[in-house]
């Protein structure tokens, strides 16, 4: 499978066993920047913003974003929140980490993105 924008959630959500809200709120960091549960609920279009607290507690938890306030949540850079959440999946399942071209090509893609958001 290449990875690219539009099919980025989906990879995320095989090769990093994440859910998908996870991987919604993820990538809505990345592209956006920091954001708050009630701005990350208005742009995913839900009604619910304690379901985006609780997802990017979640993430947190994963070691892919970090808060800034109680409420408000900042992406780590993606090709290190990846690998991170990459390195913990391996520890979870008792498998070797090590090299994976499809986690490297998720970093890669989300890294403009990213910068982008960032140098506003």
């Amino acid at each position: 499978m290449a990875v690219n924008l539009s099919n980025i959630e989906q990879a995320m959500i095989s090769e990093l066993k994440i859910s998908e809200n996870e991987a919604k709120v993820f990538v809505a960091i990345v592209k956006n920047g920091k954001m708050d549960a009630a701005t990350i609920s208005r742009i995913l279009g839900w009604n619910d913003e304690e379901r985006a607290l609780r997802t990017a507690k979640s993430l947190m938890a994963r070691g892919m974003i970090i808060d800034i306030t109680k409420t408000e949540f900042e992406s780590l850079h993606p090709r290190y929140a990846i690998t991170n959440r990459y390195r913990r999946r391996c520890a979870e399942d008792g498998i070797p980490f090590k090299k994976n071209l499809l986690v490297d090509n998720m970093g890669i893609v989300l890294e403009k993105p990213y910068e982008d958001a960032r140098t506003k």
